[in-house]
Formats: C-alpha cells, structure tokens, sequence
C-alpha cells in the first residue's frame, strides 16, 4: 500500500532573499498567473503546482527546527519543466535577461536541456525529449 494515495506534488515553495524581485521573475520571465500574495509570499500557477516564494524572513517558522541555507550554499535540488523546443525558449529567456547556467544540450538519456538560476538562485531546467 502506498503512503500516499494519488502521489502529486501540489506546492513547492522556495525561499527568496528579494521577494520583490523573484515575483516579478515569476510573473515577467515564466508568465505565470499569480494567485495569492502578501507581505511574505507570493503564490503562483505552474501546471497542477503551486510555486510559492516566501521571503526568507518568513522562512523559518515554516521550517524550523531546521535552518534556513544561504543561497550561496551550493544547489541541492533542480525544478524541470518540459517544453517543445528548448532552444525556442532558450532564446525567449536570452530576451528576457535571463543567462544561461548551461545547455542547450543534448544528454544522453535522450532530452534535450538548458538549465539557469531564478534570482533567489533555484535552479531551473527546461527539457526537451529527443526523437
């Protein structure tokens, strides 16, 4: 039997040093629909999935008693979103302001990728499956 029945994940949320910053991030580079937000988040559509930003402020008493890492930490998980043409968007997030970490590439599990940071510093790919 599983834990968890019908297994989605229907929030994530990310912690941001700019809260100002990483909404309109969220809201000008991905064009998400922003649906709730207050002086410590701001909550957006992604698909089935919520993106929650929180400011980091807030942070620990969402987590605690675990601590809250700098963004200068090192990277610990990537977010993916898959999309038909990687290198379409690619040059859609080049217009927008947005550098690259890496790709496009083609990797040899058969996806096409490109990868780059949100101003908080999560890390985001955009993936491709391959013919």
């Amino acid at each position: 039997m599983a834990l968890i029945e019908n297994p989605s994940i229907s929030a994530i949320t990310i912690f941001a040093e700019d809260l100002v910053r990483s909404r309109s991030f969220y809201l000008d580079v991905f064009g998400l629909p922003l649906i709730f937000e207050d002086e410590n988040s701001a909550a957006f559509k992604c698909g089935d999935t919520i993106i929650n930003v929180l400011g980091v402020a807030a942070a620990p008493e969402l987590i605690e008693p675990a601590p809250v890492a700098s963004p200068g930490a090192g990277a610990r998980y990537q977010l993916t979103v898959e999309v038909g043409d990687v290198d379409a968007v690619c040059a859609e997030l080049a217009r927008r302001g947005v550098t690259l970490l890496n790709g496009p590439m083609n990797r040899p599990w058969g996806i096409r990728t490109a990868s780059f940071t949100d101003p908080g510093g999560h890390i985001w790919e955009i993936a491709q499956p391959l013919p």
